[in-house]
This record gives structure tokens, sequence and C-alpha cells, in this order.
């Protein structure tokens, strides 16, 4: 038997030598094997050949079974890894088209809207808007960006989540206290529309940033609570040429309009020329606010968003929209470009 192994190491490596393809090598000695196993069942019991292999042919049929198996299972590893690597072959190539799989049925309700259709939802998936602010106005302006399909939604803020903040900022959960607010809103988009992208940005909006972040983007919607970063955030979108979707509350009203001064509208500082003076205008902390009330302003904020990208309807460009919750009453009142703002005059 060590001689016939012997023989079989020999045309391995005369074949390696030889530059012998693996396979003809493996051929050949799969010959040498089938004349070995055929001499011992031709051959009488006691002929010196088989003697010379062995005397009998069970341990090579043992030899063959074994390594028949180990052939099979080197075949069956080598499919497996094949199949994988397809696998993520066709994970890793681009799409064909700009909706996945499914996704268009997602939007079926915006479709089969003749002011939308196709073409609009088209245009909100290669849209690309930044929400300041994570808060009362961000939260359902953010969940419904993401339902309707935005294709990328950035959003900053520095703040996290306390406990004073879930009465009104339904985007955050009781478990996401202590979170910071950007990332606690990222996971509660991703879970309602995993076909987005989302850009959560952990820090306040400064003059360093602005500008670079702001270019990223098509349209901003402004949903802070403090001047400096209304300011900020209309000096950079002027600058731009972006338009900026600004929402406030007090108490028990909103307002809501469309800054566009490319467009020929007013900015927020033709309307807003200067921060009021401390005390007149307290923040929802200082003078409370009614928990639904963001909830109807911010969704305006989506609703405007979605009409500025689409371009169905008319935006609240040069309109301020004044929601009075306690009376049920909405109004509109005209807005003017300032010839003197310090702005965009």
């Amino acid at each position: 038997m060590g001689l016939v192994l012997a023989l079989a190491a020999a045309l391995w490596a005369i074949g390696y030598l030889m530059g012998a393809p693996r396979r003809a090598r493996l051929t050949m000695i799969g010959v040498l094997y089938l004349g070995v196993v055929l001499l011992h069942l031709v051959l009488p019991g006691g002929h010196a050949l088989r003697l010379a292999t062995g005397g009998t042919a069970a341990p090579w049929l043992i030899l063959g079974g074994l390594a028949g198996l180990g052939l099979l299972y080197a075949v069956g590893v080598k499919r497996l890894k094949a199949r994988a690597s397809q696998r993520e072959a066709r994970e890793a190539a681009p799409k064909t088209g700009l909706f996945a799989e499914g996704e268009l049925e997602r939007y079926a309700r915006h479709i089969v809207l003749r002011e939308l259709g196709g073409p609009g939802q088209k245009k909100l998936k290669e849209a690309k808007v930044l929400v300041i602010g994570a808060g009362g106005l961000g939260s359902p302006a953010l969940l419904y960006l993401a339902a309707a399909g935005v294709g990328r939604i950035g959003v900053i803020d520095d703040d996290v989540v306390d406990s004073g903040n879930l009465q009104r900022q339904v985007i955050h959960r009781d478990a996401t206290i202590g979170m910071p607010k950007v990332f606690s809103a990222e996971a509660a988009m991703k879970a309602l529309n995993p076909y987005i992208e989302l850009r959560p940005y952990h820090r306040k909006l400064t003059e360093q940033i602005a500008e670079d972040l702001v270019a990223d983007y098509d349209l901003l919607l402004d949903g802070t609570d403090n001047f400096d970063t209304r300011y900020l955030a209309n000096k950079v979108a002027v600058a731009q040429g972006k338009p900026l979707i600004s929402g406030a509350l007090s108490q028990w009203e909103g307002q809501i309009s469309v800054f566009d001064a490319k467009a020929g509208g007013p900015c927020y500082q033709c309307i807003f020329p200067q921060a009021p003076a401390a005390g007149l205008a307290p923040s929802c902390a200082e003078a409370g606010v009614l928990g639904p009330l963001p909830g109807v302003v911010g969704s305006m904020m989506a609703v405007e968003a979605i009409k500025q990208i689409t371009g169905a309807g008319q935006v609240l460009r040069s309109q301020m929209l004044i929601y009075d919750a306690l009376w049920g009453e909405t109004r509109k009142i005209g807005l003017k470009r300032r010839a003197d703002c310090p702005v965009c005059g």
C-alpha cells in the first residue's frame, strides 16, 4: 500500500513540476486508484500484485470513500462561497432605478394625487432638506418628511432629550431620555422609513459651520426657539439662495411662513428686524405651550416643504399664517420685502 501512495505522490510532484493543471494531476491519481481497486477485484487471492498493494480491496475502498466525502465537502464549500459572493455583489451594486423594490407602494397615496404624481415623488426622493432643531416643531416636521420619502434629511440640534420634552416633542420616547435629540430623532425616522438618508448633527448651528452645512441642502426648516439661530439661518439661506420655512410658537398660538428672497419674497429679518427685548418673547419653558400645537404647526411646515419641493399649489411666500388654537381661528397676513433690510435689501 505504501508503494502505491509513494507512486501517487511521485505523479503529483511530476505533474506539478511540468506545470500540469491541478485537475489533470487529480485525474492521474484517480486513474491509479481505480487501477489498484480493479486489480484487487480481478486478480485471485494471493496474487503477487495484490500482496504488493495491500492484499485486499477493503482499505482502498475505505480510502476512496473518505476521499470522495472530502471532495464533496470541498465542492459544497466552494459553491456556498460563490453564492455568498454573488449575493454580496448584488447588494453592493447600485440600484438601477431611483426607488428600491417595493418602495413605490409606500408612496402610493402621494402618487395618485394629481398635484404630485410620480414626478413629484421623484422630486421628493431627490430632495435634500435640513431641519434646524429637533424639538416641538422639528419633531412632526421630521416625521412627516421622512414618511413622505424626502431623500436626504439633515437635523442639527445640540440638546438632549429630557422628560419635559415628551409632552409635545413626539419624535422622542421615554426610553431615549438623556440621548442627544438628533440621534433619538434619527432612530425614529429610520424605523419609519429605512429608504432615506439621514444625517444627524449633534451640535449648535454656528457661524463657523453654517455656510458649509447649508450648502449640502436645497431647503431649510427652522424650528428653533432662539433668535440668534433664526437670524443666522436666515442670513445663510439668503446668501445661498435657499428657501427657509420658519415656524414659531407661543402658548396657544403658532405662526408659519416661507422666506425666499431669491424668489422675490421677504426674508426673516425683513419682518423681524431685531430680536425683541428680554422678557417680551418668553420661551416655551417660561410661558408654557399647548402640547398638540407644535404638532399642528410642525406638520404645516412639512406641508410647505413638500409643496416647495414639488411645485404643488402655492407656498406661504410673502405671507404668514397664524393659527390660534384657543379659539380655533386661522388667519393670513401679507408680508413685504424691506428695502433697507441688512440681509436681503
